[in-house]
């Protein structure tokens, strides 16, 4: 039968166990105002996307369609422009709604993928390993160990939060929205097909192609000048920039309707 233990018998004290800075006794309680600012700041960014697709969708919509056109219509039939301007509306509207939607999923599997390597090093590394890492991104901002001392010791609390700040700033990822990825497909394909159907409706009106083209010509012109104003002066709040936006985004229309019209129109003679 086993004695117990004497009081001058020596007990083998246990081997401490590491503990993590972000176990659940470390742990902060969850804050409305934290989780408030977080979702706005989120939903900024959503609309900033969507602005961007739409600007890029617009913007090939309305010029690309309309150069085809103009070109077609050196033939002289308003039939021919209607078949090759819609068949390219809707080639471009499916390609550009694709390409967008492979970007942002590519964008989102980067993302995840970064961030499982982040966490497979966070778990892997002590605790001061990590600091140390955070120390060294805050030292780019000229931010001394001493000042950033709390900084980490509130970051250290949390391991979602740790790892979403080396996110942030180490490699300098952005989260995207889960919905992103549709949502960025949907936009730009609708945007260039409304831009695109612009410059052919006086086709789908007008007999006479001559006068069609004409009349395509005068309403892109506004569109271009009005959607380059906009876009700009959205971006940088300024009228100069409005200005130099619209006269921008008529240049590369002309450009592109004019060199589709002048090749069309060579191509046309040399079969004659």
């Amino acid at each position: 039968m086993s004695q117990p233990p004497s009081e001058s018998t020596p007990l083998i004290p246990a081997e401490p166990a590491i503990e993590r800075p972000w176990d659940s006794k470390y742990l902060p309680q969850a804050d409305d105002s934290s989780l408030s600012s977080s979702s706005s700041v989120s939903s900024s960014m959503d609309l900033t996307d969507v602005l961007r697709d739409v600007i890029i969708g617009f913007s090939d919509g309305l010029t690309v369609p309309f150069a085809l056109t103009a070109g077609l219509s050196s033939l002289g039939s308003t039939k021919l422009v209607i078949m090759g301007g819609l068949a390219e509306l809707f080639s471009g509207m499916i390609s550009m709604g694709l390409g967008a939607y492979l970007a942002a999923v590519t964008e989102r599997d980067h993302y995840e993928s970064e961030e499982q390597r982040e966490t497979k090093q966070v778990d892997c590394c002590l605790p001061q390993e990590q600091r140390d890492d955070i120390f060294c991104i805050l030292e780019k901002y000229n931010v001394s160990r001493a000042a950033a001392a709390p900084l980490v010791d509130e970051l250290c609390k949390n391991r979602e939060q740790w790892i979403r700040f080396r996110m942030d700033f180490s490699l300098r990822l952005e989260k995207p929205n889960i919905h992103r990825a549709w949502i960025s497909g949907v936009t730009m394909g609708l945007s260039y097909f409304v831009g695109g159907l612009i410059p052919m409706i006086p086709y789908f009106i007008m007999d006479k192609v001559a006068d069609a083209l004409l009349v395509s010509i005068a309403v892109t012109v506004i569109i271009l000048l009005s959607f380059g104003y906009v876009k700009n002066y959205v971006a940088i709040r300024n009228h100069r920039a409005g200005l130099w936006g619209a006269i921008q985004t008529l240049i590369i229309g002309v450009l592109a309707a004019g060199t589709s019209y002048i090749l069309v129109k060579a191509l046309d003679r040399g079969d004659v």
